[in-house]
This record gives C-alpha cells, sequence and structure tokens, in this order.
C-alpha cells in the first residue's frame, strides 16, 4: 500500500464513508503510530493506526474488492451499527465478510422501509452520498389528506422547513381513489425525514413511505422485505462508470464461499416464504 491519505485508507476498509472517516479523526479518535492523526496524514502499510486506542486493520487498494449489496429494509429496524436500545438493526441480516465492513449508503428511518445499499468500497461510498453528485432518491408514499396541483407546485418550488429550502424535484400520482393515495416523489438529498417533513407542511398526514430508486439502482421485485442480493460484476460495473470510477478487480470466491452465499440468499428467502405462510 502506497501512501493514502488516512481517510481514504480506512473508507475502503469498512469502517465507515469517507466524510465520517474525516470527521472522525478531527474528533481524535485515531492515531498513527501512537501520533494522534489529523486531517491530511498518509499511511502506508508499514504505519501502525489505532481507533480509539485499539490496533485496526488496513486493506490495500489491491486487496479489495468492490462489492455492493442492496437490502430490501423492513419497519422497525434502525440503520445504525449498534443501537443502544437493542433495537434490530439492518446489519443483522447481511452475509459477513473476510475483511472490511459493509458501509450504509444513507440511511432510512426506524418507520421508512425499501432500498438501502451496502457496499465495501469507500470511494463508492463517497460518491454515491456527496451532495455534489446530485444523485436522486425516489419514495413511494401513502398519504392522507386533501392534494391538489396547487400543492404539489409548491412541493416542487420549495418549502421553507426547519433546516433550510426544500422540495420534490417530482412529484407523481401512483395509485388510489379514496381517503389515502399512493405518490412517487423524488429528492436530491438525503436530509433527515425529509420526505416526511414535506409532505407535513402541508397538513399531510404520511402512513406509508418505502424508498424504491437511489439513483440508477432500483429495488429488485425479487428482493423481498427484509432479504439482501449482491449487484454480480456486469452492474457493479455499470454503477463505477456512472460515478466514473475506475474498474477495480472482481472478487474471487473460491466454490465453497460462493455456494455459502447462495445457501445464504436461498435460506432467506425460505424464511421469508415461511414467515408469510404462518402469518396467512
Amino acid at each position: 500500500m502506497a501512501d493514502e491519505k488516512l481517510q481514504k485508507v480506512l473508507a475502503r476498509s469498512g469502517y465507515g464513508s469517507r466524510r465520517e472517516m474525516e470527521r472522525w479523526i478531527g474528533e481524535g479518535r485515531f492515531s498513527i503510530n501512537s501520533v494522534k492523526a489529523k486531517l491530511g496524514d498518509r499511511v502506508s502499510r508499514h504505519d501502525v493506526v489505532e481507533l480509539d486506542g485499539r490496533i485496526i486493520e488496513l486493506i490495500s487498494e489491491i486487496d479489495s474488492p468492490r462489492r455492493v449489496l442492496i437490502y430490501n429494509k423492513p419497519v422497525g429496524e434502525v440503520s445504525t451499527r449498534h443501537d443502544p436500545e437493542g433495537r434490530p438493526t439492518v446489519y443483522d441480516h447481511l452475509p459477513p465478510l473476510k475483511n472490511g465492513r459493509w458501509i450504509a449508503i444513507g440511511r432510512l428511518d426506524i418507520n421508512t422501509s425499501g432500498l438501502l445499499i451496502f457496499t465495501t468500497d469507500g470511494q463508492l461510498a463517497n460518491q454515491l452520498m456527496h451532495p455534489s453528485a446530485n444523485i436522486d432518491r425516489e419514495y413511494a408514499v401513502r398519504v392522507l389528506g386533501n392534494i391538489d396541483e396547487e400543492m404539489i407546485n409548491r412541493l416542487k418550488e420549495g418549502v421553507l422547513l426547519e433546516d433550510g429550502m426544500a422540495k420534490f424535484s417530482d412529484v407523481q400520482f401512483f395509485d388510489g381513489d379514496g381517503a389515502n393515495k399512493w405518490y412517487h416523489c423524488v429528492v436530491m438529498e438525503g436530509r433527515n425525514r425529509e420526505v416526511r417533513r414535506l409532505w407535513e407542511s402541508q397538513g399531510i398526514k404520511v402512513s406509508r413511505l418505502k424508498r424504491v430508486r437511489y439513483g440508477t439502482i432500483f429495488m429488485p421485485s425479487d428482493v423481498k422485505i427484509g432479504t439482501w442480493k449482491e449487484l454480480d460484476l456486469k452492474e457493479v460495473k455499470n454503477l463505477s462508470k456512472y460515478l466514473n470510477l475506475g474498474d477495480k478487480k472482481p472478487l474471487k470466491l473460491k466454490p465453497a464461499e460462493k455456494a455459502g452465499l447462495d445457501r445464504r440468499y436461498k435460506n432467506q428467502r425460505i424464511r421469508q416464504e415461511v414467515g408469510r405462510k404462518k402469518r396467512d
């Protein structure tokens, strides 16, 4: 591993996104060779890096394949890795990794379901989350209230929320002829509860909210609630090209490792089917 910026290596190694790692460095949580790290520091394979006083393993560029996972988050799970209240987290169901960690691309609040993207590559995570990338997020939302064209126009032109102006870049009626109606709406930012707050600013109650698209990635119909699916090599390459990222070496799994991943994918589908039959 040649000298690289600390936050880049940390993100690649799966400790979080690059922006998150910059924040942790600023908080003084890292040291390099027993000296507190600062933004701009670089590391090589010969350096000893500690996080909160514990030596951590760093992954070089050559040893870090780019993997991307999509997960259909159910309501009731939190998007943090560990929850002090002991609530289930989205990480509880993800396949284990030999090296690094799964990095979540943004978050969904506990009452929002749908598409969550995970990756092992900090650079890809940073590209997908950085505001300058202008990645749009599409949500299916069930709302209760009287909605007219004037309201839709206000939501698309911009509404002043407590943390600044916000708007939908698109709003389309989807389904429903009673009090509850479904709309699809698109935002270009990842602000906390932004979709809910926009509708609520107009006196509209949101009863269900599900993310169905993040940039070019849609939630596939075969990924049921509470299950995951890994993107194949072609899909990862297309995503990398869309983000102007260079190619990385593909993940090479031994036959037993690939069989293990396939079993986990099939077993989660079986558990979902058994659960559905019990509910019926």
